[in-house]
């Protein structure tokens, strides 16, 4: 499976219940917000922070962290990154050298 591939399948997955637990908190939060009850005024910046928050993080959860763990997942692919197995002939190969002098 593609990263591409793989990206789509998550967020497929994941996006009702992202969206259904992000919207039943900011339906929660909107009275607070919208100054609704009794003495609710000294609350309504708390109300609009938090509801500001929850949909930043509803983006940054379906359309940032997907695109950016594709992006990712290239820039590795692109990056070398040796294995034990030539750890161990490099330093084989350096114990050869001082053997040779």
């Amino acid at each position: 499976m593609s990263v591409k591939e793989a990206v789509i399948e998550a967020a497929t997955l994941r996006l009702r219940p992202i969206l259904m637990t992000s919207l039943a908190t900011v339906l929660g939060a909107l009275p607070i917000a919208l100054a609704l009850g009794a003495s609710a005024q000294s609350r309504v910046s708390m109300g609009i922070v938090v509801i500001g928050g929850l949909m930043f993080s509803l983006v940054l959860t379906l359309y940032v962290v997907p695109a950016l763990y594709s992006y990712l997942s290239t820039v590795k692919k692109a990056i070398v990154v040796p294995t034990k197995e030539d750890f161990e002939e490099r330093q084989q190969s350096e114990i050869d050298e001082v053997l040779v002098k």
